[in-house]
């Protein structure tokens, strides 16, 4: 009993407390409306805010402009841009016609008083009215009945980007704006100066990019709810290359010449070779990896720094490899040690000649001694065969052939595989290792030169 009475009470108080908040709602809306000049009330008087203009006479025309105050940032890791904008829209109400020749601007919280168009931004992650010290709304009503509406709105906005030339890219973003709930039969949007509607990027100043051009223009967008209109901005961003210059381009083509230098210490110098081209390959890798952190991790396609990078490491790579290659060739050519260490030792000349003469004697005398032995063996060869087979007194009688063995195809193949080996060894024979790196002076650096004129021509012009 107790409970059912307690909840009885409850119950009372709450329907207590929502009658009065009506009855002070409606003394404020009466105050509301005392304190409005005659003027506005005279106007308001039998109006209707949830009812377009012109609810019965066709659609109602809204004329949009814009004045980009600022772009804050663009992210190429996001594809986005933040930008603060002054929206204005105009249109006409028949209802708001007054006389006299002056408009009335009025203060911007009674705009919920009027019927305004529920303009939206399309691709809008992110935004805000401001409202510091007051929300920047502006709203004024001239004699005929056009309304002018302006916000001060910061907005984040999707933009898709092509990353491919990047950093020698050009990026197009729109600001896109549509009508939420009203089809085309009931708003129809239009810029009320052509591309002139746009204002501010002309004194705009970004850090990374210059406007190229800009441009307005005006479709409708269809959804599974019907056709709405829409009015598109499009502005080109061109990037400034100058900083990627200096912060990438110039060191990594600096460590592609620092990377020759090698080639102009002695093959002998192996621990300064070797330190020249790891740093060099480590410093490179380092580099590339400071050039990716400003753009997306995950990415469909290769960019134009990536390739400049990849060339300049391919470079730099090939160069340590060059000495690798050289020295290999100089262990296995005893003559080319031979100059490279007569080279070293002048004064021993004479006796490093002396030990050459002496070695080619001595391989001389071993060819004749095999010749000889040849020549006898092949005296012997006749006498031989007639002691092997003494029932044939003439001779006439064939001997008995062999039995032919079945061929070993792996033999085959493994002595065709070592023909080739040794062809492709005597292509690629060196006779002078040293020159290796005298070649290297010149293909490198004129190499280099070519694949960036390529490189510049395609990704700039074409």
């Amino acid at each position: 009993m107790m409970a059912v009475l307690r909840s009885g009470v409850r119950v009372f108080i709450m329907l207590l407390i929502s009658r009065m908040l009506e009855n002070s709602l409606l003394s404020a809306e009466v105050k509301e409306g005392e304190i409005l000049p005659p003027t506005i009330q005279k106007l308001m008087k039998g109006y209707n805010k949830y009812l377009r203009p012109f609810f019965d006479n066709g659609p109602v025309t809204v004329g949009m402009s814009l004045d980009i105050a600022s772009i804050d940032t663009i992210s190429e890791i996001n594809m986005d841009y933040t930008a603060t904008i002054f929206l204005r829209q105009r249109w006409t109400d028949e209802r708001l016609v007054f006389e006299g020749n002056k408009s009335l601007s009025l203060d911007g919280r009674l705009v919920e008083l009027l019927w305004v168009p529920d303009t939206f931004i399309v691709d809008s992650k992110k935004s805000f009215l401001h409202d510091i010290t007051v929300e920047n709304r502006l709203i004024r009503i001239f004699p005929n009945g056009t309304v002018l509406y302006a916000l001060r709105i910061t907005t984040t906005v999707a933009c898709n980007m092509d990353l491919t030339k990047y950093p020698m890219d050009k990026q197009t973003c729109t600001l896109q704006l549509e009508s939420w709930g009203y089809n085309i039969n009931d708003v129809m949007f239009y810029w009320t100066r052509g591309n002139e509607s746009v204002s501010g990027l002309d004194t705009l100043r970004l850090a990374q990019y210059t406007v190229e051009d800009h441009y307005t223009s005006a479709s409708e967008a269809i959804y599974e709810t019907g056709h709405y209109p829409k009015l598109i901005f499009h502005f080109e961003l061109k990037r400034s290359i100058l900083y990627f210059i200096l912060e990438t381009y110039v060191p990594s083509s600096l460590l592609v010449v620092l990377s020759w230098v090698s080639f102009w210490i002695s093959q002998s110098s192996v621990p300064a070779r070797i330190c020249i081209g790891v740093t060099t390959v480590l410093t490179m890798t380092t580099l590339m990896m400071g050039a990716r952190t400003s753009l997306p991790n995950a990415n469909c396609f290769i960019k134009a720094i990536d390739v400049y990078l990849g060339i300049c490491f391919s470079f730099i790579f090939g160069a340590l490899i060059e000495y690798a290659v050289a020295h290999f060739c100089t262990l296995n050519h005893p003559d080319a040690n031979i100059v490279m260490y007569g080279h070293q030792m002048g004064g021993f000349d004479e006796e490093m000649n002396g030990m050459v003469t002496t070695i080619a004697a001595e391989n001389n005398r071993a060819k004749r001694r095999k010749e000889k032995a040849a020549a006898d063996e092949a005296a012997l060869a006749p006498t031989a065969e007639l002691e092997l087979y003494p029932s044939s007194p003439t001779g006439s009688e064939p001997k008995p052939e062999a039995p032919e063995e079945p061929p070993n195809r792996c033999l085959i193949v493994l002595v065709l595989l070592r023909k080739v080996l040794r062809r492709a060894a005597n292509c690629c024979h060196v006779e002078n290792p040293h020159l290796i790196d005298n070649y290297s002076r010149m293909t490198f650096p004129l190499s280099f030169v070519f694949v960036n004129l390529l490189y510049w021509t395609y990704y700039l012009y074409l």
